[in-house]
């Protein structure tokens, strides 16, 4: 199926997630100290977009390389969504990831997984690699769709405060359910493509 901007970048947020994903931004800047949560806030969004943006120019390069498949990484992202998804259930008090209250997120989970996950990069390598005359279109594609991730991050807090704790809370569960389904279905999707597809 072939992508024209529009098409690549409501694919892209879709992948994103950032909506989805909101209770897990919450829970991680928790633990960051308000004066700190813009600007982690925007460095993690920034690593997020630079190693997508690596991935969608050298990820065919890296995954030939390391003679890795596109099999092996829909599993290996089914395997770690699933982790968070787990987490995220069965988590006390709502916190998906343990914080002492001075540590801030750097890279994990907020940049890599939940942004540039094995999705997102797979997605952007697959832009990239079946319509590499288009490669501004997908670059501007991301952008866009990163940049609204990043005001969702920006907003979390604010958000949270809309809705209340106790619904975030909820919405934190039934996300993690949502989350185990679909871990679930890229695993077995990587290995039906593996064990039949060759």
């Amino acid at each position: 199926m072939d992508h024209n901007f529009v098409s690549a970048f409501v694919l892209l947020l879709l992948v994103l997630d950032p909506f989805g994903s909101l209770p897990i931004f919450i829970s991680v800047l928790r633990g960051v100290a308000p004066e700190r949560r813009t600007r982690v806030a925007m460095r993690e969004v920034a690593i997020a977009f630079s190693v997508l943006l690596t991935f969608m120019f050298t990820g065919q390069g890296f995954l030939s390389l390391m003679h890795l498949s596109e099999r092996s990484l829909e599993v290996a992202g089914g395997v770690i969504l699933l982790i968070i998804s787990i987490r995220m259930i069965f988590a006390s008090g709502g916190e998906v990831y343990a914080s002492d209250g001075q540590r801030e997120p750097m890279i994990f989970p907020l940049a890599v997984p939940l942004l540039a996950g094995p999705s997102a990069m797979a997605t952007v390598l697959l832009l990239a690699s079946r319509q590499p005359e288009r490669i501004v279109h997908w670059v501007a594609a991301l952008t866009l769709a990163m940049a609204i991730s990043g005001i969702v991050l920006l907003l979390a807090e604010r958000i949270r405060k809309l809705l209340g704790t106790p619904m975030v809370s909820a919405l934190e569960k039934l996300m993690g359910l949502v989350l185990t389904a679909i871990a679930v279905e890229m695993i077995l999707a990587g290995l039906k493509r593996y064990f039949f597809e060759g």
